[in-house]
């Protein structure tokens, strides 16, 4: 755990008890990580992949998977960082892949996002269905379907990363901050 801005927020590691997050905990393989709002944290794994997690969030770590049971994630894997493979992030409707790209995900009771702040996504449906999301697409599960990726606009972007929760409110910059910049054309900070 590299941060914990705003509270509450929670692990619980396999078999123990749910307790308060804190800068400097590690977790172990299984653990569930727990906001609610308006709580957010920062993880870094040990392989240097890293996540933000804010909302009403329920998310368990596996070693090369995090599942996101409801809430918004931002994970990332910083381009050219040897030896640490795609990073899943599993929802009920989707898995996302994601490999030296920034990703943010939403997953609500009924609906869920996935959106690529910069770099390649590759998204697996439920149905088996693959969609590769590229920088500023958006894809969403609504009323009980897909609809087709779309692009948002330079404004819509830069709207959205100024509203961001996990964008901002952080103490460290993301590590891809400045690629987010770059491909959307957007000043983030």
């Amino acid at each position: 755990m590299v941060a914990v801005p705003t509270r509450p927020a929670w692990v619980q590691p396999p078999g123990g008890q749910e307790r308060p997050a804190a800068v400097g905990q590690r977790l172990m393989r299984d653990s569930l990580v727990r906001t609610s709002k308006p709580g957010r944290l920062q993880v870094q794994l040990a392989d240097g992949r890293s996540f933000r997690l804010g909302g009403d969030a329920l998310l368990r770590v596996r070693p090369s998977s995090l599942t996101l049971e409801r809430g918004q994630i931002i994970a990332w894997v910083t381009p050219g960082r040897p030896g640490s493979g795609p990073l899943e992030v599993r929802t009920r409707s989707a898995t996302a892949s994601i490999e030296g790209t920034t990703v943010f995900v939403d997953a609500t009771e009924h609906d869920l996002r996935l959106f690529s702040w910069e770099g390649r996504v590759r998204v697996v449906t439920d149905a088996g269905d693959t969609v590769i999301l590229t920088s500023g697409e958006e894809l969403a599960f609504r009323d009980g379907a897909w609809q087709p990726p779309r692009r948002l606009s330079r404004e819509e972007a830069a709207a959205r990363s100024a509203r961001s929760e996990l964008l901002q409110g952080f103490d460290t910059p993301m590590e891809t901050l400045p690629l987010i910049e770059a491909e959307l054309g957007i000043q983030v900070r």
